[in-house]
């Protein structure tokens, strides 16, 4: 799957998100939700408002959980968590 069918969630508004998936849907049959750390209770919100409120056709094809080591600003390594919701047409 190319790249440009991927959302990375951040800290901005939910519904700037949401728009985001929904445009991806216009070209693509397939879009990922990507987010780690705080950002994933977000992007579970991104998904559930695409699939209840805008596009009820679309379905949660998979979900992968995972953890990234990164490093912290004194050189410690920092665990965070991963999420990637692949949706579906």
């Amino acid at each position: 799957m190319a790249d440009e069918n991927v959302v990375y969630i951040g800290n901005k508004m939910v519904m700037s998100y949401v728009l985001s998936v929904v445009t991806q849907f216009n070209n693509a049959n397939q879009v990922v939700v990507k987010a780690r750390g705080k950002a994933i209770s977000r992007a579970v919100d991104v998904v559930e408002i695409v699939r209840n409120r805008f596009m009820p056709e679309v379905k949660v094809k998979d979900i992968q959980i995972g953890t990234e080591e990164i490093t912290g600003e004194e050189g410690t390594p920092i665990r965070l968590s991963t999420i990637e919701i692949t949706l579906e047409k």
